[in-house]
């Protein structure tokens, strides 16, 4: 079995038991980068040299006897928004092109620790706007199932480099789905945690309230291991909630007898649900069923509404969020005759046509006259989603939904009209705006052989339960066709 056939828990023992080096693991992950990537374009950068040196001093610790951590040398991509001190982190955006942070985000400290070979940043939409990976400033990501289709976004660089073997594991960000949406449609594993379960501290900022760091990865366990690595408080985050980690991985192996599961009406029949995805649901409700779990359809009326509010809370918190990049402290400056004219060349040239559009609308959505009539009602139709999130876990242990309404549409398909695009996140949302953890499954192909998800979601601080049932539904899910990512 080659290196790039094993999960991420059987490189790092491996590597451990000094049974696999470090750097032999690299070279497999690296060599396929080479041989995929001008394709694919799921990095901004590449950090090949340090990451051999990295991997060359993890096997040195072996060699003394020491234990590098529990993913000692597995080859980890991070998303272009996660600080990495002296490596470029430019949120796929000219107005960073070239920062290089003087520090790193907690998440990437944790890694290290634990042994992680970074291997790059990978390409999202510019500022985590959008989803489907168009919206870079340095070129749309291609889904390794199909080079004519998108990876789905805004993380959509993280989730290709995992489904394309580039890394064994990855990290993005979820704001309304970022995480969840292209992991679908790459066909791998994808987790949104409980909001202030994974240090913000170093994610630049898209919508403060929303954001939240996950992992990806090939498969439930792999990803459970990576959220108990990167999960627990952080002081220097003050929305870190107390307690020492989410403990993902605590409930694996005790299947789905006796669990609860609501399929929520709303997002099982909304419109724009494909036939094929709605199918693929409907098999993963029967397969829980039949695996002990009792299982019905639950109403949680306010989720219909939570694309429109998503879509004033976040460009609202956007706004004022990207203020700071005005060509004065960092990034990009555009020269003018007075410090305004500066302001406003810098921002015209270095921002791309979504996030001016976002920070238009949420600047307005705040605007004398108008915040009540958008802002604050949106924040009151997201206390009604969580009290019917509330309402509905009183009676189930976790819901499922479908996770993206297709399967991987195609490039330019839906860049003319932001609408369109827009509904890509319709199930996702929900979770962002009550801070619950939700995750993708992987469940089949669609009607085109190209990958489908399912989403389960569960209550704040509910990810072990969480991904216990996702476990289940991981072991009985109709394969991909053979072969795989090419």
């Amino acid at each position: 079995m080659t290196s790039g056939a094993r999960t991420a828990r059987q490189l790092a023992a491996g590597v451990r038991r000094g049974e696999l080096s470090a750097i032999a693991v690299l070279e497999d992950h690296l060599a396929r980068i080479a041989r995929m990537e001008a394709s694919v374009h799921a990095f901004n950068l590449v950090t090949e040299g340090a990451a051999r040196a990295r991997a060359q001093e993890i096997d040195e610790l072996v060699r003394k006897g020491q234990d590098p951590g529990p993913l000692a040398g597995v080859p980890v991509a991070l998303k272009d928004l996660l600080c990495t001190r002296g490596v470029p982190t430019t949120c796929s955006s000219r107005i960073l092109e070239g920062w290089s942070p003087p520090y790193d985000a907690t998440v990437v400290t944790r890694l290290g620790s634990a042994g992680a070979v970074f291997v790059g940043k990978t390409n999202m939409d510019e500022f985590a706007m959008g989803s489907s990976t168009e919206h870079s400033a340095f070129g749309p990501t291609r889904n390794p199932h199909d080079l004519a289709r998108v990876p789905g976004g805004s993380s959509g660089g993280s989730a290709a480099a995992v489904a394309a073997g580039f890394a064994s594991v990855s990290l993005g960000s979820d704001t309304g789905g970022s995480i969840r949406q292209p992991a679908a449609l790459c066909g791998v594993v994808g987790v949104k945690p409980t909001y202030g379960m994974v240090s913000r501290y170093g994610l630049v900022a898209f919508a403060s309230s929303l954001d939240q760091i996950g992992p990806f990865a090939a498969n439930v366990a792999d990803a459970a291991v990576v959220l108990d690595t990167i999960g627990g408080h952080d002081e220097l985050d003050s929305t870190s909630l107390p307690g020492d980690g989410p403990h993902a991985a605590s409930r694996l192996g005790r299947g789905a007898e006796g669990l609860r599961v609501g399929v929520i009406a709303e997002l099982a029949g909304a419109d724009g649900i494909a036939a094929d995805v709605a199918g693929r649901l409907r098999e993963a409700a029967d397969a829980l069923a039949g695996a002990g779990a009792k299982v019905e359809e639950i109403s949680v009326p306010s989720v219909r509404y939570g694309l429109s509010a998503y879509y004033m809370i976040a460009p609202a918190e956007a706004s004022s969020n990207l203020a700071r990049y005005d060509g004065v402290r960092y990034g990009l400056r555009v020269p003018g005759a007075d410090i305004t004219e500066m302001y406003m060349a810098t921002r015209s040239a270095g921002f791309g046509a979504e996030v001016k559009r976002r920070i238009m609308l949420g600047t307005y959505a705040l605007s004398a006259g108008y915040y009540d009539a958008y802002y604050g009602k949106a924040q009151k139709v997201r206390t009604l989603i969580i009290r019917d999130f509330e309402e509905a876990y009183r009676s189930f242990d976790v819901l499922l939904s479908p996770t993206a309404p297709t399967t991987a549409f195609e490039l330019g398909a839906k860049t003319a009209d932001p609408l369109t695009m827009y509904l890509n996140d319709v199930c996702t949302i929900p979770s962002n705006l009550a801070g619950h953890p939700a995750m993708n499954v992987p469940f089949g192909p669609g009607d085109d052989g190209l990958p489908v998800g399912v989403q389960v979601l569960a209550p704040a601080l509910g990810e072990p339960v969480m991904f216990q049932v996702a476990e289940v539904l991981e072991a009985v899910a109709p394969p991909l066709a053979p072969g795989g990512p090419k």
